[in-house]
């Protein structure tokens, strides 16, 4: 596998794992991970029908005693900086596809600043990029 394609799939893990905080991925996160692999530049020429599989395997790393600690490994050796922040906002845009993110979303995405070594200002910047991009009403 590439290294871009690496990168590609650490990326869609991301959306999946902030998809499966709550214990089951909602039909608008799936809709938000799809419509976000369709339209970014991020994800040009990737494997859309790999999606599946890569939701499997996040899956059941988490499944895992010790899985989440493997699966943070795979992101922080597949994304470089840049890639880390895009991982980053696409956790968020996906945390807010169904209006409003729940105290499990709420945790991963502090656990993703660590885990994604990110500085404050810039995690902050980027969640309410995210806020105003799914706002309903003000």
């Amino acid at each position: 596998m590439s290294s871009f394609a690496r990168q590609q799939k650490a990326l869609v893990s991301t959306m999946v794992l902030i998809a499966a905080a709550e214990g089951e991925m909602t039909d608008s996160e799936l809709t938000m991970i799809g419509r976000l692999v369709s339209t970014l530049p991020v994800f040009q020429d990737f494997d859309k029908d790999s999606i599946p599989e890569i939701g499997r395997h996040v899956t059941v790393l988490l499944q895992k005693s010790k899985g989440l600690n493997e699966l943070v490994k795979e992101l922080q050796e597949a994304l470089d900086r840049p890639l880390r922040e895009t991982a980053y906002v696409l956790a968020c845009d996906v945390a807010a596809a169904d209006g409003v993110a729940g105290d499990e979303e709420l945790e991963i995405l502090e656990n993703l600043r660590d885990w994604l070594e990110l500085d404050g200002l810039t995690t902050a910047a980027l969640e309410r990029a995210a806020g105003a991009r799914y706002r309903k009403h003000g």
